[in-house]
């Protein structure tokens, strides 16, 4: 197995761990959030440092792999929903961010499935798509640094440096909600002519 490959399952033990810390008994904060938050801040970012790690080599090194191709976009959602997940249940944001992201990528997965059938048609990532994939890691990344939860910047409750970082936050996840929206529609755009019978 060559080294894109074992980064890219590397990225998906990352995952299970990422999503327990919470129910270990980890006491303490640090700038008044919980320790717990940013070890899991620390996995999802050196997660998302071995997705980009894994593409760059593969491609550098000539050493892209069918069992790659397969693999490393499963392990992009899976870390990105579970995440967002997280984020639900520790009660940071509202849980139609993720079944919007989860509807999208259904979706967009759906569509793949058709087109490999219909002589591997490609449908080419578009703006949206880059920017999705951006600004979820970046607000993801800020919600765990969050003292807050999803839009409390706009109730005044929060000040100083905690009310920047959840205004960035919450601006970044939005952001990534619409990119998700257009991103989509492109999709459908781009591959209507798949649902056509032939």
């Amino acid at each position: 197995m060559n080294l894109p490959n074992k980064l890219t399952i590397f990225r998906m033990i990352l995952v299970p761990i990422m999503v327990i810390i919470p129910y270990f008994p980890i006491q303490g904060e640090f700038l008044g959030i919980p320790v717990s938050y940013w070890i899991i801040d620390l996995i999802f970012i050196l997660a998302s440092i071995t997705d980009k790690l894994d593409g760059s080599i593969a491609r550098s090194k000539n050493l892209v792999t069918t069992f790659g191709k397969f693999l490393d976009p499963i392990a992009d959602k899976i870390l990105v929903l579970a995440a967002l997940i997280l984020l639900v249940d520790l009660g940071k944001i509202p849980a139609w961010i993720p079944i919007l992201v989860l509807f999208r990528e259904f979706m967009v997965s759906g569509y793949r499935l058709i087109a490999s059938q219909n002589g591997g048609q490609v449908i080419a990532a578009s703006i949206w798509g880059k920017l999705k994939t951006v600004t979820q890691m970046i607000a993801i990344i800020l919600a765990y640094m969050d003292i807050g939860v999803f839009w409390e910047c706009f109730t005044g409750e929060l000040t100083g440096i905690r009310f920047i970082i959840n205004l960035a936050a919450t601006i970044m996840m939005l952001i990534s909600v619409v990119a998700t929206v257009f991103s989509g529609i492109d999709y459908l755009k781009g591959g209507k002519d798949l649902l056509k019978d032939k």
